[in-house]
């Protein structure tokens, strides 16, 4: 176990900007444990917590002490190297919200056989299904690669198409998802293939990513983003933004008008083009905080029947994409500092999944 804590910071004000830092591991007190991080995934879903993490408080869960600068949160894996909480055991595995970083102190709290939440003076207050974490015993699980990789994405997926379903998809004929590489577009368009089948889906992509989109069978229609003038403007359609980008915003505003019956924005996989958008045709975009509507629908259902309504969900996912996206296994400082900057230009192709190892 190291006496310093490895984390790759990064300037708030300049994402580019990343640095790593060594600072002395703590003592633990009473009730704490030390997780040794194994592996994380790294996705656009962790640009977009960094794009939007002073609005939506994704800096607050792994603070650096300077104010200026935050770690990116990440799902991953870890193992417990040092423990003060009775009933956790040196060498336990656990799978949840992790720091770019080597090592992480957390307070584990309403402890069970299945998990535990992360009850740290600094987290209170912040979305629980953020500080939740899974116990996971002494071995290593089925799928684990594609679960960091893919699931946090994919639960929420998940929750845009039940929220879309449960409001009758807005009266709209189709779905038109931008980004439609992307883990959690490939997601919800599965979701929405099973759940909601006479609803259109439409992919929104780059001309580079075209042929991978299409290879996927996830979408009915498929465009590039310089031929969006030509989709038919007379379907009513929602509109399910994970780009950021405001001019590719606008321009589906302008194109459907009162045709968009719902504009909903997720992500910001082109972080750089985030800008102002000015006056927008049709509904206002709406922001989607799946955090919030997570726990609405576990209020619902109850926490087990919603687990089970994803994963059945998820299996279908993992078993569709398992022949178009491959795992990529990354370790080491300069490694995975270079892939944070490739996923920031949004420059890693979409069938690569990139699972980092910070040891």
């Amino acid at each position: 176990m190291s006496d310093q804590i490895s984390s790759l910071w990064v300037k708030k004000s300049d994402l580019p900007r990343a640095e790593w830092h060594e600072t002395p591991t703590p003592e633990l007190a009473d009730g704490q444990i030390l997780l040794e991080i194994e592996k994380y995934a790294l996705t656009a879903n962790n640009i977009t917590y960094a794009a939007v993490g002073d609005g939506f408080g994704y800096w607050n869960f792994f603070p650096t002490g300077d104010a200026d600068w935050g770690i990116v949160p990440v799902w991953g894996f870890a193992k417990v190297v040092a423990s003060k909480q009775d009933g956790i055991a040196v060498g336990e595995r656990v799978y949840g919200y992790l720091p770019m970083a080597s090592l992480l102190v957390v307070a584990p709290g309403n402890v069970t056989d299945a998990g535990f939440v992360d009850q740290s003076e600094h987290r209170q207050g912040l979305a629980i299904i953020y500080n939740q974490y899974h116990r996971l015993g002494m071995d290593a699980g089925q799928m684990e690669d594609e679960r960091a990789l893919y699931q946090p994405l994919f639960t929420t997926s998940f929750l845009i198409e039940d929220m879309m379903r449960k409001a009758e998809w807005f009266g709209a004929e189709a779905v038109l998802l931008t980004s439609a590489s992307s883990k959690t577009a490939l997601g919800l368009a599965l979701v929405a293939k099973n759940l909601s089948p006479d609803i259109k889906r439409i992919g929104l992509t780059s001309a580079g990513n075209k042929a991978f989109v299409e290879e996927t069978g996830l979408y009915d229609e498929v465009r590039t983003y310089d031929d969006l003038s030509n989709a038919d403007a007379s379907q009513a359609i929602v509109s399910v933004d994970f780009a950021g980008n405001s001019a590719l915003l606008s321009a589906i505003h302008s194109h459907w008008d009162t045709n968009l019956k719902f504009s909903s924005m997720v992500g910001a996989t082109h972080f750089e083009a985030r800008t102002g958008r000015g006056e927008l045709k049709g509904p206002e975009p709406i922001m989607f905080f799946a955090p919030t509507v997570a726990e609405s629908l576990m209020k619902e259902v109850g926490p087990a029947t919603f687990r089970a309504m994803v994963d059945e969900q998820f299996a279908a996912f993992v078993a569709d994409v398992a022949g178009h996206l491959a795992v990529e296994h990354l370790s080491g400082q300069d490694a995975l500092q270079s892939a944070y900057l490739e996923m920031l230009a949004n420059k890693v192709a979409p069938n690569r999944g990139l699972i980092c190892a910070p040891g």
